[in-house]
């Protein structure tokens, strides 16, 4: 079923004045009004016919967002048998009869239901009701940070734990190694039960009490980790490149921060790239969550593994001319023998950096025996 965006529930008169005011500022979305009022209502219209109850069920999960003008307890005796998880559930807000609150019920933050709400707020000059404990008190939201900025989640099942350690203030350690740094939108500032750190090395000399040694091979393993709460992650290293004592109570984040650049033969198998791949990055302890894109020369734009992979994982196709690609310094690896067939000296490693805007890469050249990579971390503009 084809998920749509918006809907709007009416059932009073009340509501349906109501509806005919947020009309002028949503005119995308589907009016769903009772049977009695939809004349009044004036446009375009969805009768409902019969009872509110009897119609939940048939459009409760067609939208990614509901507005009821409907009493809050009424709704929640209608919306209660069509729960499923927070994942799948609709944003629903509840707008009361006289438009004097706006009032967040379901999905606030995964849903979007807490940043809607203040939308329809403004538009009916009404009070917005956010019951989120991050959102009053202006905390961090764990289970959506970064979503507006691309990254990702991983960790799900420690969220509802780490999220109680933010919103208690207790210690977290909010740890960044990469990704962009402009994560904090709220006005005000950051917590002051929040530590922030750009590497593990100075959180790891926090935890213990003491400066970080360099190369010291076994310092995770004899890390006490006694003095966070909870460990919230921007990376794109592996899980497993964190000690043991992070695991149950980290979440990570996965910025797009990881370009990879590829050359290969006409036609090869998608398998073989996607085991290159994954290969690749799993021995040197990154994600793939957090690759960006996929760089390549320009005559490799329909290769079919390479729209393939990039479809798959969501990866931008990017390409470069030979001539851009000769410009490119810092090719650890060049190939007389690649410059012979296609006039530069690289693909791989010339594509990562020209993508990613690195000087380094962090994977030199890695061969297969149709396909190259080289991976480069991202520069951003607003680190």
């Amino acid at each position: 079923m084809t998920k749509k965006d918006l809907a709007m529930v009416a059932i009073t008169k009340g509501g349906v004045e109501i509806a005919r005011q947020l009309r002028d500022h949503f005119s995308e979305a589907d009016f769903l009004i009772s049977e009695k009022f939809t004349a009044a209502a004036g446009g375009s219209v969805i009768p409902l016919k019969g009872p509110l109850s009897k119609n939940v069920g048939e459009f409760f999960h067609v939208y990614d967002k509901i507005v009821f003008l409907v009493s809050l307890g009424a709704v929640v005796r209608l919306i209660a048998p069509h729960l499923k998880d927070k994942h799948v559930d609709p944003a629903v807000l509840v707008v009361d009869d006289r438009a004097q609150f706006v009032i967040s019920v379901l999905s606030g933050h995964v849903g979007g239901a807490n940043a809607f709400t203040e939308t329809v707020a403004k538009a009916l000059g009404a009070i917005p009701v956010i019951t989120t404990a991050s959102d009053v008190g202006k905390t961090i939201p764990v289970d959506i940070l970064g979503r507006e900025l691309g990254w990702t989640l991983e960790g799900d099942e420690n969220v509802t734990r780490v999220s109680a350690c933010v919103v208690n203030e207790e210690p977290v350690a909010f740890l960044q190694e990469t990704g962009e740094k402009n994560w904090w939108t709220r006005p005000t500032p950051l917590p002051s039960n929040i530590d922030c750190f750009a590497s593990l090395e100075a959180l790891m000399a926090q935890e213990i009490g003491r400066p970080p040694v360099e190369k010291e091979a076994d310092s995770t393993h004899r890390w006490a980790g006694k003095r966070y709460g909870a460990y919230l992650v921007v990376t794109d290293r592996s899980r497993s490149s964190f000690p043991g004592q992070m695991q149950d109570r980290t979440v990570l984040y996965r910025p797009k921060s990881l370009d990879l650049g590829m050359g290969c033969d006409r036609g090869t198998p998608l398998e073989e790239i996607e085991e290159l791949i994954g290969t690749t990055l799993e021995k040197n302890g990154l994600s793939m969550a957090s690759v960006r894109a996929l760089a390549t020369l320009d005559q490799k734009s329909n290769e079919p593994a390479f729209l393939q992979l990039c479809e798959k994982y969501g990866w931008r196709l990017v390409t470069f001319s030979k001539e851009e690609l000769q410009q490119v310094e810092g090719i650890l690896t060049p190939s007389a023998v690649v410059e012979r067939w296609v006039g530069t000296p690289s693909v791989s490693e010339a594509a990562a950096l020209r993508s990613s805007g690195a000087s380094t890469l962090l994977i030199s050249k890695v061969k297969a025996k149709r396909a190259t990579l080289a991976v480069a971390r991202v520069v951003l503009n607003k680190e």
